[in-house]
């Protein structure tokens, strides 16, 4: 598989290309160019509401505790596939449906399949990232070698 299999529509809105361009940081481990593409008061929950990598749900406020959030989570992962089969776009917003696969030290995988939120501003910056998926589905796929 390719890092990026897209099927979706190829339709390009700025939310949507914003994706794209995240998607592509993230699988190719360039961080500074992921950071690039948040608004400063940017905000990012992935998963959405209470969880291992956001406790109270809030959100990870701002870039630098994106920066953080790219060190606890994305840095973690020597690789990862994305897998988008659908995608909406309206207004500044566009939300892609698929799967990410993150492949773990040791060989181990998790799929996570959800639906991914991008919200920009008129620059084209993400304000906001809302990633929905069920930590319990993810978890019930890893596969060990």
């Amino acid at each position: 598989m390719t890092a990026i299999n897209w099927t979706a529509s190829k339709t390009e809105t700025p939310a949507r290309v914003a994706s794209w361009r995240s998607m592509e940081a993230v699988t190719t481990g360039a961080k500074d160019a992921w950071l690039a593409l948040f608004a400063e008061d940017a905000v990012v929950e992935d998963p959405v509401g209470p969880s291992m990598f956001d406790a109270e749900g809030k959100g990870h406020h701002g870039k630098e505790a994106i920066s953080a959030f790219w060190d606890m989570t994305i840095a973690n992962v020597e690789r990862f596939e994305f897998a988008m089969h659908d995608s909406f776009a309206a207004g500044s917003e566009c939300a892609n449906v698929g799967t990410i696969t993150a492949h773990l030290p040791g060989g181990a995988r998790i799929d996570t399949e959800g639906v991914f939120v991008y919200n920009v501003g008129e620059d084209g910056l993400i304000k906001s990232l809302r990633a929905f998926w069920e930590t319990e589905r993810a978890l019930a796929t890893l596969k060990t070698p």
